[in-house]
């Protein structure tokens, strides 16, 4: 019978400490051993992140595809709307987020973003037929859309709180959305940013037109949980970022995907917004 107890207690230590390494062991080891690195991302912000003919296809795609071979992982990609994606970043859903997401000042209070990726500042996206909008001030007293919860839409209220009449603001859930309204005549312009917009215009120049930024220069880039845990994990990253921008590769997938590239800051660390 003492032998048994023994037996017992000795099992019970080892399932304990094994318990006590796995919580030992930060974000970075943790990825390290299971071989894969989950992050999270909408598939409707072309050109980062798009379904194209059913491929999972942008910038995003090829940039985390070079982090994952820095790291020594596989990435598996975990899609859903970007109301839900900084939420599900916060409950352990996934260990990092694509997006990528404008880096504000309220965002980098919450968050730890990378180096940036592209610039964010927000442009307008209007109908290619449309001759009554050819500046900003333009589009007073019309309705013009842009999606939920995002640092673009909060540019586009605050920029509309300068003319009169103030413009209607209605926010989508996806930009997609917005572009089918766009298209159709329902809404008079898409503020979004500069990068996203002008691809969409080159993709249906017949259909959409870009008119002059109106927002404050501003960046995107990835967020990731500001904590102990995930330093050395977006340490990580932030390296292998600054590792493709230094080589030239991140000038290329710029090119590739946005058709320029963009002078970005290796950091941000006092967003313009």
């Amino acid at each position: 019978m003492r032998n048994k107890v023994i037996s017992a207690l000795a099992g019970a230590a080892l399932l304990m400490g094994g318990a006590a390494a796995a919580q030992a062991q930060d974000a970075l080891a943790r990825i390290k051993e299971a071989g894969v690195m989950k992050v999270g991302t909408e598939t409707a912000f072309a050109p980062f992140d798009y379904i194209d003919a059913g491929d999972h296809v942008g910038l995003n795609m090829d940039v985390f595809a070079a982090i994952g071979e820095e790291l020594g992982v596989e990435i598996e990609w975990i899609t859903l709307d970007w109301a839900g994606v900084l939420p599900g970043l916060e409950a352990g859903q996934f260990d990092m987020v694509a997006g990528p997401a404008t880096i504000t000042k309220a965002r980098m209070e919450r968050y730890r973003f990378t180096p940036p990726i592209a610039e964010a500042t927000v442009a307008l996206l209007k109908s290619a037929k449309d001759d009554s909008i050819t500046k900003p001030e333009d589009i007073a007293g019309k309705t013009i859309g842009s999606g939920h919860a995002t640092a673009q839409l909060a540019q586009l209220e605050e920029f509309g709180k300068t003319l009169t009449p103030a413009p209607e603001t209605k926010d989508y859930v996806s930009f997609n959305e917005a572009y089918a309204d766009l298209a159709a005549g329902r809404i008079a312009g898409v503020a979004n940013s500069l990068p996203n917009i002008a691809f969409v215009a080159q993709q249906r120049p017949e259909i959409f037109a870009v008119v002059a930024p109106f927002g404050t220069k501003t960046y995107f880039g990835f967020p990731g949980l500001k904590d102990d845990d995930h330093a050395s994990l977006m340490d990580a990253i932030d390296a292998a970022i600054l590792k493709m921008k230094a080589d030239g590769r991140l000038g290329e997938m710029q090119q590739k995907w946005f058709g320029q590239t963009f002078d970005t800051p290796d950091a941000v660390t006092e967003p313009n917004i």
